[in-house]
């Protein structure tokens, strides 16, 4: 049975524990730390506290990102009926779960709704919008804001083709915020992905699951702004004007936008698979090296067997991530008895992706390795953004592109990006686990 806590003091104090830990760290790192414009990381944490308290405890926009989830998972059901289509009797859940068959091919339909509403312009209006919000109320560049605001969105590689024209000339601080921007959070396409996979077949659970990674996508652009602009702050120049986001659809009608979907989305389940299949077979390898090899013959898989109260079967790559984070893990907020379970999460999903650790959250889910509601509530938090390494050299060929003459920065800015872009997911979930308690 997983359990509930309320809020209390303690979780609100070590919910604050934690962000000033996250910011400290920020601070530490700073490229020029006596620049860092406090107003406007007061102002992104303001923004990122009332979006979590209203999605929370305030019925109508709970209730509003529950009628979104429920719109998700609506859509989700219309991939059933194309995958009943094509695979008949092996297209039903009581089948038996399969990850490629239930999961994947959502992202193919999801690419298509959001190649087919970029086409219709819904997209470009929904991100002008919030980006003129985070624009006039923590003064960052219009390049920027849309940047942001369309990573809720988009992917890190189709986010910055919004402000493609503007890329050349933004300075070292918009650049790196538009990397962090694009690693603290993940794309549409993908989300509905993750919500078959964590709900599984139960409508309450799915609704729950997409309630809270609507909500993680959403706080992560306020998140990003904060992190970069600490890591990086704005000591040059900005050469600032109103930037409108192309009206004019490179595509000759909708038929034309879902079939370019429908192919983006074809290419980016085979790559999410493929990825899935060679990272998953190392871990399996590596386990084989530590658990069998090693540990077996040094008799620390009874150890570990015996100090987990069976937790952990012995020395795998799970349980060395869990205890080298767990310490961090408990510091943000997440309760004593799972820090090891998230700590393992989270590095996965750094090391690997966050597939990957998705895919090994269900699985303890269902396997009741969580002894806490909020662990995995913080965990659904965690782990929603790109920032791992191999994201890295997808993000530095992306805008390598864009921006050939920028391709030195970008490179070099890489990694502290990625560590940039876990913050930000670190952020939103220790702020969303201080308020649930």
């Amino acid at each position: 049975m997983i359990l509930t806590s309320g809020f209390s003091f303690e979780s609100l104090l070590r919910g604050i524990t934690g962000i000033v830990a996250i910011l400290f760290v920020c601070y530490l790192m700073s490229f020029n730390c006596k620049r860092i414009d406090w107003k406007l990381v007061g102002g992104g944490l303001l923004i990122q506290f009332v979006l979590a308290i209203a999605i929370l405890y305030i019925p109508f926009v709970g209730n509003l990102f529950e009628w979104i989830g429920k719109t998700f998972i609506k859509l989700m059901d219309s991939t059933h009926a194309g995958l009943s289509f094509l695979l008949g009797p092996y297209a039903n859940r009581a089948n038996g779960f399969s990850f490629l068959l239930h999961s994947l091919p959502i992202i193919i339909f999801f690419s298509a709704l959001v190649s087919l509403f970029y086409h219709w312009g819904v997209i470009q209006r929904i991100v002008q919008g919030i980006s003129w919000v985070l624009r006039k109320v923590l003064n960052i560049s219009g390049s920027e804001g849309l940047a942001a605001a369309g990573n809720i969105f988009m992917g890190m590689l189709e986010a910055p083709v919004l402000i493609k024209n503007y890329i050349p000339a933004m300075n070292r601080s918009e650049i790196f915020l538009v990397m962090v921007a694009g690693l603290g959070s993940i794309s549409g396409a993908v989300m509905g992905s993750y919500i078959g996979m964590l709900g599984g077949s139960d409508p309450a659970t799915q609704v729950l699951f997409a309630k809270h990674l609507l909500s993680a996508s959403i706080m992560a652009a306020p998140g990003a702004i904060v992190i970069a602009k600490m890591l990086y702050p704005q000591t040059e120049p900005v050469n600032d004007r109103i930037i409108e986001i192309e009206k004019v659809s490179k595509h000759a009608n909708a038929l034309d936008a879902i079939a370019a979907g429908t192919t983006t989305g074809v290419k980016l389940m085979v790559n999410v698979a493929a990825m899935l299949l060679v990272f998953i077979a190392l871990v399996a390898l590596v386990n084989f090296i530590l658990e069998d090899f090693i540990g077996y013959h040094t008799g620390l898989n009874s150890w570990i067997t015996k100090m987990t109260d069976g937790k952990s079967t012995g020395l795998t790559f799970q349980f060395i991530t869990g205890i080298i984070l767990a310490p961090f893990m408990w510091l943000l907020g997440v309760p004593l008895d799972d820090i090891t379970t998230v700590g393992s999460l989270v590095g996965q999903k750094t090391i690997l992706n966050e597939f990957v650790a998705y895919f090994q959250m269900n699985q303890w889910k269902n396997a009741g390795m969580f002894i806490y509601e909020k662990s995995l509530i913080m965990s659904t938090y965690l782990l929603c953004g790109f920032a791992n390494i191999s994201s890295i050299g997808m993000l530095i060929g992306g805008m390598g592109i864009l921006a050939p003459d920028k391709k030195e920065w970008i490179t070099r800015y890489g990694f502290p990006a990625m560590i940039g872009g876990a913050l930000v997911s670190f952020l939103s979930a220790t702020i969303v686990g201080m308020i649930t308690g």
